[in-house]
């Protein structure tokens, strides 16, 4: 893989999990070297990260600022609502096979593209919504891989609070953020959901862990006008 800096580049990725070719959408730092150990922060959700979160951008400011250290970013696009749901749901039929992905494929192919640290401590994943879910749940399965995981308005359902209290002991770091007017939320299956109530209860299950944990009600509702300028206190707070 040619190794450009400060753009984001686009390749193919093909997935014996899922047994399809994936996009990967990846970010060097403007001072990217090979010579420099880097933490990966892997985005559900990767397009949007990129484009309504502007990511990028907002990281560089950071690391410009001395707030932030070296970050390879990495966002994994969806297709379309339908393989968003299949794959991010943790009713979706792809849901097990992504986690395996990410932890068995997509992990070890950026280990050997990149000088990465290799520890947990070393990987976050990052989402909104539906994406927020797929990541704390594929952390939950494999948290020597996944150390971080910073949550913005996750979906949470009786399987995710079930998931988060069986949790064992780890090393994993959680910003987890929730807006207060995210009472009616229409979700992509057509249902409007409390988004508020069940993060509550998320927030009482993962505190019971003792994880290092972060947990933030902003006043705003279930859109990027909220979560793009959150980000930079997430990111300076994790990395």
């Amino acid at each position: 893989m040619e190794k450009q800096t400060g753009v984001v580049k686009e390749s193919s990725f093909f997935s014996e999990a899922l047994n399809e070719e994936l996009t990967v959408l990846t970010y060097l730092p403007k001072n990217y070297s090979p010579l420099y150990k880097y933490s990966l922060l892997i985005a559900q959700d990767g397009q949007d990260y990129f484009r309504l979160g502007r990511i990028a951008r907002q990281y560089e400011a950071l690391l410009e600022n001395g707030d932030a250290e070296n970050l390879i970013i990495v966002g994994i696009p969806y297709q379309n609502v339908q393989d968003r749901r299949a794959k991010y749901h943790p009713d979706g039929e792809k849901f097990s096979a992504y986690k395996r992905f990410l932890a068995h494929e997509l992990v070890p192919f950026l280990d050997r593209e990149f000088p990465t640290y290799q520890v947990g401590q070393g990987r976050a994943l990052i989402g909104d919504s539906l994406a927020a879910t797929i990541g704390f749940m594929t952390a939950l399965d494999y948290p020597s891989i996944f150390g971080k995981i910073i949550m913005q308005s996750p979906y949470v359902d009786d399987q995710v609070l079930k998931a988060a209290e069986a949790a064992a002991s780890a090393d994993m770091t959680i910003y987890h953020q929730i807006g207060k007017k995210e009472t009616e939320v229409k979700t992509t299956a057509g249902k409007v959901e409390n988004f508020i109530e069940p993060n509550r209860l998320l927030q009482k299950a993962i505190e019971k862990k003792g994880f290092p944990y972060t947990y933030e009600e902003f006043d705003g509702d279930h859109t990027w006008t909220h979560w793009q300028p959150l980000l930079p206190k997430a990111l300076k707070a994790m990395f």
